[in-house]
């Protein structure tokens, strides 16, 4: 399927053998999201709804037959579409959205449902998330949100029960503001990124915990090591693999669930559907990516076209023009191109373990293709990238790492008076600096910890690295360094308190936690209404973790604890410390956790009390 020039589709009414045969070529989903702006916003495919807009909206959850493979699958679905239908709302109105479970008995997802609205400021039973905000919706039942539009930008929503999301149930949100914006262009598309597996999603989580490496097929060989010898020296090679070993994970592990489980697709269509958003040469076209996926960073290109950053997270920034970013699990970036000079340009968005893409066209016409570039070589990590403070070479005696925690190191001697008494959530720390350097301090659950198998010893903010694999690629690829909000600082106060948050994990049994504390064992962080205060997260894992608050801006600061960019998702690379400011100005419940949904559901998430 694909979209005319106005933005159109070509729908199914039924499924039917027409959707499975589509499937194969265009995801069995609708594909065209493009849009005119300021144009009209009920644009719909036949039969099935593409585009809703408006403040009153009946959405059905429900299961459809979908084929991206060569193989049928059940997928759940919203008013019967991979991705959900587009919604568009307007800043200032007040949206009811009425959201009916039709899963059928016995389905293979569940008898309850939900959808969170990712990043939308709104009253804490309006959120989505069954067993804090509401108690979802049970099957044959309809909840109606109903809450005030209060900003603007792209945005998306998605399914926070259990492994829906996974499934199929996510979809775009586009909010246009009050006023004016800072930019212009011509057309607008959105491009949606996400990731499809044939597997049935508890079957997949249960593979990840008792084979979290199932996906790693490029395990370093006995050829590997005889390189690693004639570049490095046998000493420094024996030592390289002695550490590793000795942490029992893998240079090579950059991703849980990679190309090998994973079908990436662009806005609910495979490679081979090609979605295409079409252009007129000379025109600007704003570019909307959402990365809708479950477990998977894109890194995002348009070869042959510069890309300017113009929004982050639905707030704007100041225009940044590059070739490349990464956009983590839940972010969005809005860019603006301008494609002149050729009749076509590849979309093209390979994921971080470069096992894999998935590519799309911008064309002056229907059926067009531009050359799809290889995949990058698959990064290697260091100890450095880690937080090791560069101990990838030889010399350093890891003989204290036991079981692949950093056991021998003396947390005893530390005073942890400094432990702030409001945030009782296991080990919050305050009075931090922002900049990182020296030894890195863990709070005491870590110790011992069965479920922690490894902590950083040196992790700094690293806000202008463009991330593994990125460095030094030969193209300006963006960075945390490179967003700045328009706006200052929307509190301007400066946070009265600090809590610090570890992100730990053990890979080989694929548990996950905040401080080594599971979200089952773990008590709420408690926030006092009204208040501003300082969140930082220190990643003592090897893997990065998007990290979502829900309800409340995280507002990102640079390492002297400056205001830099307002955003709902903040990526913690592995061996960084990051801080980050929030008022608490949201009453209620709300859900604090990873977005890597395989991660959240091991245990990477807290609840956030804002009480009186």
């Amino acid at each position: 399927m694909s979209s005319d020039s106005f933005g159109r589709a070509e729908g199914l009414s039924v499924p039917s053998r027409r959707l499975f045969v589509q499937g194969l070529a265009a995801g069995g989903a609708v594909a065209a999201l493009g849009l005119w702006p300021r144009s009209s916003w009920a644009v719909q495919a036949e039969g099935v709804p593409n585009v809703l807009s408006g403040t009153d909206f009946d959405l059905t959850i429900g299961e459809t037959p979908m084929n991206f493979t060569g193989a049928t699958r059940t997928a759940i679905t919203v008013n019967g579409s991979i991705p959900a239908p587009l919604l568009r709302w307007r800043e200032g109105t007040t949206v009811n959205l009425r959201v009916r479970n039709a899963l059928p008995a016995g389905s293979i997802h569940g008898s309850q449902a939900s959808i969170h609205w990712h990043g939308i400021l709104l009253p804490a039973n309006m959120d989505g998330v069954p067993g804090l905000s509401f108690n979802g919706i049970n099957r044959g039942e309809t909840y109606q949100y109903r809450f005030d539009v209060v900003q603007g930008g792209t945005y998306w929503y998605h399914s926070h029960s259990g492994f829906q999301e996974q499934a199929g149930l996510y979809g775009p949100l586009i909010i246009e503001p009050l006023e004016p914006e800072p930019f212009a262009y011509d057309r607008d598309y959105v491009v949606m990124l996400s990731d499809w597996t044939d597997l049935d999603a508890k079957r997949l989580f249960a593979r990840l915990k008792k084979r979290s490496d199932f996906d790693n097929f490029s395990k370093r060989t006995v050829g590997d090591f005889f390189h690693d010898v004639e570049q490095n020296g046998l000493a420094a090679t024996v030592e390289d693999r002695k550490m590793w070993g000795q942490m029992r994970m893998t240079p090579t592990d950059l991703s849980d669930v990679n190309a090998n489980t994973y079908t990436y697709l662009m806005n609910g269509t495979t490679s081979l559907g090609n979605w295409t958003g079409l252009f007129r040469s000379g025109e600007k076209v704003r570019l909307r990516f959402i990365n809708g996926s479950a477990m998977t960073y894109f890194d995002v290109r348009i070869p042959g076209l510069k890309m300017t950053v113009v929004a982050a997270d639905g707030q704007y920034v100041r225009p940044v023009t590059v070739d490349e970013f990464r956009i983590a699990t839940a972010e969005t970036f809005d860019v603006i191109v301008e494609p002149t000079g050729q009749d076509a340009f590849t979309i093209f968005a390979q994921d971080s373990g470069r096992s894999g893409y998935i590519s799309g066209t911008l064309a002056a016409r229907e059926g067009l293709r531009a050359p799809i570039p290889s995949v990058d070589p698959k990064p290697i990590l260091s100890m450095d990238d880690m937080g090791h403070g560069g101990m990838g070479g030889g010399g350093h005696d890891m003989s204290s790492m036991a079981g692949g925690a950093m056991a021998g190191m003396d947390h005893s001697g530390h005073d942890m008076s400094s432990m702030s008494s409001n945030a009782t959530a296991g080990g919050s720390m305050a009075g931090m600096d922002h900049g990182g350097g020296g030894m890195q301090e863990h709070p005491v659950t870590e110790t011992g910890n069965p479920l922690v198998d490894m902590q950083t010893m040196a992790p700094v903010p690293r806000l202008d690295d463009p991330g593994i694999g990125l460095r030094d690629n030969g193209r300006r690829v963006l960075t945390y360094a490179d967003l700045r909000s328009t706006f200052r600082d929307p509190d301007g106060r400066e946070p009265g308190r600090t809590i610090e948050l570890h992100l730990t994990g053990h890979m080989e049994r694929f548990s996950w936690s905040f401080n080594g504390v599971k979200f089952a064992d773990a008590q709420p962080l408690r926030l006092n209404y009204g208040e501003r205060l300082r969140i930082v997260l220190v990643n003592d894992t090897m893997m990065s973790h998007p990290i979502h608050l829900h309800g409340m801006w995280s507002d990102l600061e640079d390492e002297s604890g400056n205001f830099m960019v307002r955003k709902h998702t903040i990526d913690m690379p592995p061996g960084t410390r990051r801080s980050y400011r929030v008022r608490a100005d949201a009453l209620g419940r709300w859900a604090y956790h990873c977005h890597l949904l395989y991660h959240m559901e091991a245990g990477m998430f807290r609840e956030v009390r804002v009480e009186e």
